[in-house]
């Protein structure tokens, strides 16, 4: 283990000043339990073992690179590749997580895993795993993102789950959280809170990223087995952020390697009108954990806006907040017009349908490798558009 991973969080949950456990009282002991078990299991060979099966026999791991050759051309510059989470079963990064926090819920007694979702990803990669571990599954989902992202719902009903709609403020994915953690705080004894990213309290935030280290460590290996070296830029996007955490821990000590985080800038820059928290956000608290925060005039968490749903979230995984303090990782923006033209663009130059999530990631490397000739860009295509294709083409058409 790297240096950087063995301080970071610290015992309390700190990544520098972000992160923590700001719980209410009875969620206390909950947590606890859950830390205790996880610095266990994370030691224990049984657990490892099982874990490298299912991802070798039931994930599909490895997931490949590919190099996006007509992309690169049609770019400019800089020589694009991809890692390819959206090969891994399910669709995205988000089995990744799912599978490792169903195996914990099942090692400590559990028998429902709850959880929040935006896109539906990562409802989706629950609900798989609760069918795997034979048990119940109760996904919380606003209902903006439910009428968006239809054919994540209609998997997860498929796959055994219970879809709870939430209809309360903006309808999306904070709501949604809101009300998994309402719901949760009644069944704690029984069942497990399979938060969906690197967010909320300690000690979520570290093994969600644990967990996700898997697709930095292929991608290392990849590359280098690929190029003979190192990529200049690493790049993913940031919503809540385990799928870029997943990606740039593979790389996180090379300090020749730029890392790029890439948030959801939307229709503008006016608040309301895009979810970029790194750029635009304040030190605040959410969830139960310190992080940078969009607030409105009261200090409230502010409305957010992105076509993304899995990144429509007013705050970031806190890790993400502290390498942004540190100046580990860059952080920057891509538009709604932009992720859509890469949308279009991946899907017809390179026979890959991207989430709109990843198409953020996409749209960085297609804006920026004229301004990197000869370097490489490898980004981390964090899951395909299944999910999105009658939202697009209802809403935008089939592109030029």
């Amino acid at each position: 283990m790297s240096s950087y991973f063995k301080n970071m969080p610290n015992r309390e949950g700190f990544f520098g000043e972000y992160g923590g456990a700001m719980l209410p009282p009875p969620l206390v002991p909950q947590f606890a339990e859950i830390t205790k078990a996880y610095d266990e299991l994370s030691k224990s060979s049984e657990f490892l073992n099982e874990l490298k099966y299912i991802r070798k026999h039931f994930q599909g791991r490895p997931t490949p690179i590919s190099y996006l050759k007509n992309l690169s051309k049609a770019s400019g510059g800089a020589q694009i590749y991809a890692k390819r989470e959206d090969l891994n079963h399910t669709g995205a990064h988000k089995l990744n997580h799912c599978m490792a926090e169903a195996l914990l819920a099942k090692h400590m007694g559990k028998t429902k895993l709850i959880a929040e979702t935006g896109a539906g990803q990562h409802g989706v990669a629950l609900a798989t795993a609760a069918a795997y571990f034979g048990m119940e599954c109760e996904i919380h989902m606003g209902a903006v993102d439910i009428k968006k992202e239809y054919p994540n719902v209609v998997r997860m009903k498929l796959l055994g789950a219970s879809v709870v709609e939430v209809t309360e403020g903006a309808q999306t994915l904070k709501e949604a959280v809101d009300s998994a953690f309402g719901s949760y705080m009644g069944q704690a004894d029984k069942a497990l809170f399979g938060i969906g990213s690197v967010v909320g309290p300690h000690p979520f935030p570290m093994m969600v990223r644990d967990f996700q280290k898997i697709v930095g460590q292929e991608a290392r290996e990849q590359f280098i087995d690929m190029n003979s070296e190192l990529p200049d830029l690493v790049v993913a996007c940031v919503g809540g952020g385990s799928n870029a955490m997943g990606l740039f821990s593979g790389f996180i000590d090379d300090d020749d390697v730029e890392l790029h985080g890439v948030e959801p800038l939307g229709t503008s820059t006016k608040m309301g009108d895009h979810a970029a928290t790194i750029t635009y956000g304040v030190d605040s608290a959410i969830h139960a954990f310190k992080t940078l925060v969009l607030v409105d005039e009261n200090g409230d968490p502010a409305p957010v806006n992105t076509l993304a749903s899995g990144l429509d979230y007013p705050g970031v995984g806190p890790e993400h907040a502290h390498l942004h303090k540190i100046g580990k990782v860059n952080y920057s923006t891509a538009t709604d017009k932009e992720a859509l033209d890469a949308f279009y663009k991946l899907s017809s130059m390179e026979g890959i349908i991207p989430a709109l999530e990843s198409a953020h990631a996409v749209a960085f490397a297609m804006r920026e490798a004229k301004n990197h000739p000869g370097k490489s860009i490898l980004l981390n295509l964090s899951g395909r558009g299944d999910k999105d294709i009658d939202f697009v083409t209802e809403t935008y058409g089939f592109g030029e």
